[in-house]
């Protein structure tokens, strides 16, 4: 029997003062799957993962959450959806009022009638999840960057989500913090093996250390979506130029600003 896409984006427009950002984007997300979204600045993959949680809405197109269209559904039924999926954003989103502990346990008292003694045992286990079980006191303001990110990660995994979704995991980390995010999202695949990631980065390294497949969005447009094998061969110039890392050639505009920043 086929197995149904946990997330399905069919032709997806997005317009922003004139300006086309997503092009017809159509993309499947599969039960258990990491997919990885991976594209420079500017590309529409942060975009793409606004309108895959429900903070936006298209101008046209559809997205499927767990077979339920978000786009034309009530904000009573988006919001419903939402509880299946977590999220840790860029800048980890963290209240910086509240304790490490207490970030993590907002989804649990917000949206369920638990226990504050389960709340409790809860938070705790998805400290320990993430490797901060001794910081459930401490303030985000307390955390390095790495640590924020790591407690970022156990919020969103709160409510037990079907689908995880990261937003630049490793954006503002050293390499060696950024390779111990990766390492905690290869655990968490091994620890919940039917769950659906969706990572959004332009970290080459960590796209392919993590994916079980990769889209490749340009300019709105996904140029492949693939296995890393699929995605390392393919022949299209575009996606050649950015895992090669060749720089787009600099035009007359940009020339000129060198040579009088150059005099």
């Amino acid at each position: 029997m086929p197995v149904s896409p946990m997330i399905s984006v069919r032709n997806l427009v997005v317009v922003y003062s004139n300006r086309t950002i997503l092009q017809g984007i159509s993309l499947d997300v599969m039960p258990g799957e990491t997919m990885v979204i991976l594209g420079g600045s500017g590309s529409g993959k942060s975009t793409l993962l606004r309108h895959i949680i429900g903070l936006e809405r298209p101008q046209s197109g559809q997205i499927f959450i767990k077979g339920v269209d978000i786009v034309h559904c009530s904000e009573r039924e988006l919001n419903e959806v939402r509880k299946s999926m977590g999220v840790s954003f860029q800048g980890s989103a963290l209240f910086n009022s509240m304790t490490v502990a207490d970030n993590v346990a907002l989804p649990l008292r917000e949206h369920t009638k638990l226990a504050e003694s389960t709340i409790k045992l809860m938070t705790r286990i998805k400290l320990e999840q993430v490797g901060l079980a001794s910081c459930e006191d401490y303030y985000p303001a307390q955390l390095s960057g790495g640590m924020k990110k790591r407690a970022a990660v156990a919020r969103a995994l709160a409510m037990d989500p079907e689908i995880l979704l990261f937003d630049e995991p490793s954006a503002g980390l050293d390499p060696i913090i950024a390779a111990g995010i990766d390492e905690l999202i290869l655990e968490l695949k091994r620890a919940f093996p039917h769950m659906s990631v969706v990572v959004v980065t332009h970290e080459l390294a960590s796209a392919f250390l993590i994916a079980d497949r990769i889209a490749v969005v340009d300019k709105g447009r996904i140029l492949i979506a693939g296995t890393k094998e699929e995605v390392r061969s393919s022949s299209n110039p575009r996606v050649r130029q950015f895992l090669d890392r060749v720089p787009d050639p600099v035009n007359a505009d940009q020339e000129a600003f060198l040579e009088r920043l150059i005099e």
